[in-house]
């Protein structure tokens, strides 16, 4: 298909490319061939051919040589009368192909011919042009040359069919575009966008990589068990399948550390994983559910020496991979610094900083001070969202978060840390207050943890016992007690130090993204949710003034929202904002929906807040004031269909109602944070919407209507509704 005669209409092309299946078979070309004889990559072509001497390509076209056979995917197609150009891509790399009417053959399932049995005798070239689409795969065999512009090219004497595309690819410039897309069909993004293909092979490198150092290092890699009697290891929410054979619960790992930990007590001194662990807790662009971690345990050292071994990891990957020491990192606020990664890091004393940046000194605060340490805070100035229901460590936590990882660019250890914040750490012998363990800061970043082990048995089912209290009080993540660990350590595990680093925060770190899913291959999605009933025509795609009539000026909305909105002004201006950013970033009509958004709850103070009474007669009289259209009047009364019983059916009204009740939260978010809406991210929401004290009017059903009603994740659309709030569009 040339590009002139290309069908836009996805769903079309579709059926005409299938109906080329059986054309193809009618011909006697197999559309889905079994193999290929494929003996050179693209990237050796090209690289091959720097220095080579190439013949006159009309001495190519008269009598033309088998110098290369290679293969892979369609991506260009352009014929000009008895020649035809193409691009051809494999997994290294792109290159021009040619092809010449009067010399060029297809294979067959016998042998190549230069003309197909059919009912016009179609000849190869006439076969290429028609019969193959940009997205197939074929194999070709030819010699390489130079055009008169310089670009090498192979002058294709017969091709082979492999594989046929019923979907037609992406546009190059203006087809996948969209980021949940992007990572629904990461073959199509790996496909079409360059970056992303050489990103994944960087990781590829990475693991690569990161197991060399370990061996050189002389680490053994083990494998431990995914599925366990229990979740232990870690302070998080496991997820719980059902084993049918042994008819019990068991638990997908939250980390490899019990098991590692075991393999010391079995003679192995220095032993790593790279695996995958599962948390079942909330995803963000910093978090993962299913996430790959390595960890590995070397007996006789501690912690200090782990922050000596860290350093030269690094050292090794970034020269082994070749990338520059200095990078652009962008901390979970947006913020971006530059990071120098050369080493030594800089070490940075948790208790005696804190007490530097705050002029508080945490380690004269036990479980029971809580209230003591408040005050002394807030004597300093300093304040932080929720403080006042805060206990100790917490309190410390977010001091810390307030005072200290704000001005750390790092890379930087951060060390000395209160015993009351990882009570289940090992314990400083110089002293007890403190326990030994470091974590890696980049930019507000938490790269990696490492401890001095506890290799107490006694100690340790003691601090099992300690988190079975805190989880039959509620607590989802505490840290589940294991017997079978615990006998292990009883039987003598030798001293040691562990060390903990997630892989794809890393990547994420050294290829410069911001998300996590961006370095993940596949990452697991929502299904895709269904549509609630049958989408309409969108008014917004036609005449509005047609539809609707003349619209009232923007003067006469706000007028009319000044009127009557005393309690309601604040959050009904929100709406309209946000119903106006999403209109500009859809290319719909954004004084429509900005005044859907104004006057959706105009009446609400008028009939005072009586839900039976919203949207009824009242708001008929007072929308009529400014003579606004029936239309927009029953777009503005679906967002409460169920008193209305008006139809969520257009994309105006989907919009208004995933956006009125989760706006009105946000703001409630915004109330409790010192800095407002500023810096506010997904995390901050998700908090409070676990909180069913706070915001306790905000239906939690209704917050999640835009998963509902438009098929976007809740981490995804509050980013957005953030936004739209921040800039008050």
């Amino acid at each position: 298909m040339t590009e002139e005669t290309k069908v836009t209409d996805h769903q079309g092309e579709r059926e005409v490319r299938i109906a080329k299946i059986q054309k193809m078979k009618a011909m006697g070309i197999i559309p889905y061939a079994q193999s290929f004889g494929k003996k050179d990559l693209i990237g050796d072509i090209i690289k091959n051919s720097e220095w080579k001497q190439f013949r006159d390509i009309n001495d190519i076209i008269l009598s033309p040589e088998v110098q290369v056979t290679t293969a892979w995917r369609l991506m260009l197609y352009r014929s000009h009368g008895k020649l035809a150009f193409a691009k051809l891509l494999d997994s290294t790399g792109e290159i021009q192909l040619m092809f010449h009417k009067d010399n060029c053959k297809i294979q067959t399932s016998d042998w190549a011919v230069d003309k197909l049995k059919s009912d016009e005798d179609m000849s190869a070239y006439k076969f290429m042009e028609k019969m193959v689409d940009v997205g197939d795969f074929i194999g070709v065999q030819g010699e390489v040359f130079l055009t008169h512009k310089g670009e090498l090219t192979i002058f294709v004497s017969a091709f082979c069919f492999l594989s046929k595309a019923v979907r037609p690819l992406p546009e190059k410039f203006h087809g996948l575009q969209d980021q949940e897309e992007l990572y629904r069909k990461r073959y199509l993004d790996l496909t079409m966008n360059p970056a992303t293909y050489e990103r994944f092979l960087l990781k590829s490198k990475f693991y690569q990589v990161l197991r060399n150092f370990y061996t050189q290092e002389w680490f053994v890699e083990v494998q431990t068990n995914i599925l366990g009697n229990s979740a232990s290891g870690a302070a998080a929410r496991p997820f719980v399948t059902h084993h049918n054979d042994y008819d019990t619960d068991v638990y997908l790992r939250i980390a490899f550390e019990t098991g590692l930990k075991k393999a010391t007590v079995g003679r192995f001194e220095k032993v790593f994983e790279i695996g995958q662990d599962f948390r079942n807790e909330g995803s963000d662009p910093s978090h993962l559910q299913e996430f790959t971690q390595v960890e590995h345990y070397a007996v006789y050292w501690n912690y200090e020496d782990n922050m000596k071994f860290t350093e030269k990891m690094f050292d090794y990957l970034f020269e082994q991979l070749w990338l520059p020491k200095k990078l652009q990192v962008t901390n979970k606020d947006g913020d971006v610094k530059m990071v120098d990664f050369t080493t030594p890091w800089e070490r940075i004393d948790f208790t005696k900083w804190i007490e530097k940046a705050s002029g508080i000194d945490i380690t004269k605060y036990g479980m029971d001070d809580a209230e003591k340490l408040r005050k002394d805070i807030q004597a300093k100035k300093i304040d932080f969202e929720g403080m006042e229901r805060m206990g100790t460590t917490t309190l410390i936590d977010y001091l810390y978060k307030k005072v200290l990882r704000p001005t750390i660019t790092g890379p930087a250890f951060i060390y000395n840390y209160p015993v009351i914040m990882q009570p289940l750490a090992r314990t400083s012998d110089k002293d007890q207050n403190i326990v030994e363990q470091f974590q890696l800061l980049v930019n507000g970043r938490e790269i990696c943890k490492a401890y001095s082990e506890l290799v107490d048995p006694l100690l340790q089912q003691a601090n099992f016992d300690g988190q079975a209290e805190a989880a039959a009080k509620g607590d989802d993540e505490a840290t589940a007690s294991d017997d079978e660990f615990v006998m292990a350590m009883e039987y003598g595990m030798p001293p040691q130090s562990g060390f903990g680093m997630g892989l794809e925060r890393i990547l994420a770190i050294l290829t410069q993204q911001d998300n996590l899913r961006d370095v993940v291959l596949f990452p697991l999605m929502k299904p895709e949710a269904k549509a609630i009933g049958p989408l309409e025509c969108d008014v917004e795609l036609v005449d509005i003034e047609a539809t609707y009539g003349a619209l009232p000026s923007k003067a006469d909305v706000d007028a009319l929202a000044k009127k009557y909105l005393k309690d309601t002004y604040r959050h009904c201006l929100d709406v309209a904002n946000v119903m106006k950013y999403f209109a500009k970033k859809l290319g719909q009509n954004e004084h429509l929906r900005y005044t859907a958004g104004f006057l959706h709850d105009i009446d609400r103070d008028f009939v005072g807040k009586d839900p039976s009474k919203h949207l009824g007669a009242d708001f008929d009289t007072i929308v009529g004031e400014i003579k606004l259209p029936s239309c927009l009047m029953d777009d503005i009364k679906s967002h409460y269909s169920s008193q209305t019983s008006v139809a969520v059916s257009s994309l105006l009204r989907r919009y208004l109602v995933s956006v009125d009740e989760l706006t009105g939260f946000i703001y409630a978010v915004g109330l409790m944070r010192p800095t407002g809406l500023e810096w506010m991210d997904y995390s901050s929401v998700k908090k409070k919407l676990k909180d069913k004290k706070f915001a306790a009017w905000v239906d939690r059903d209704e917050v999640h209507n835009c998963e509902k009603y438009l098929a976007i994740p809740l981490e995804e659309f509050v980013p957005e509704i953030i936004k739209a709030m921040q800039n008050k569009t």
